[in-house]
């Protein structure tokens, strides 16, 4: 088939070249712009799956790490004694009384903070790490005004 027979078909059906580039053109794009959203849905979809992945595993990681810090004390490795350990989580895990679950008297009062895996010191508990090892520790008794 050569250009003069499909020009022969065109004119019989009183359509003209431009306008069938026109349509072809159109339809490509409609069919680009399909295979595009279509391409963009996919790649959505992955990317929230692995997002909630991730979720779950921090998320796990975090509960993991709550629940070893209660442990801590009952490891055999622990610093202190179980007895003489105060519960505060925040902004330490621990403040451990030397010597009062003993009954002997307090001889040293340490601050512990409880980590797993390769977690890090946050930039808070650092500051809190910096004021102990400076002498920055106080105690204060105050009295209610009643």
């Amino acid at each position: 088939m050569d250009f003069s027979t499909i020009e022969h078909t065109l004119s019989s059906l009183k359509v003209g070249f431009p306008f069938l580039v026109t349509i072809a053109a159109l339809v490509l794009f409609a069919l680009g712009f399909s295979l595009g959203k279509l391409t963009q849905h996919i790649a959505f979809s992955k990317q929230v799956k692995n997002e909630r992945k991730d979720a779950v595993k921090r998320s796990r990681a975090v509960l993991g790490g709550q629940f070893a810090e209660q442990l801590a004390p009952f490891f055999p490795d622990f610093p202190c004694n179980p007895g003489d350990c105060q519960f505060l989580g925040k902004p330490v895990d621990y403040v451990a009384f030397c010597g009062s679950a003993g009954g002997s008297g307090i001889t040293d009062i340490v601050f512990i903070e409880v980590k797993t895996g390769d977690s890090q010191l946050n930039a808070h508990e650092k500051e809190i790490r910096t004021a102990i090892e400076k002498g920055r520790v106080h105690y204060i008794e105050y009295r209610l005004p009643l």
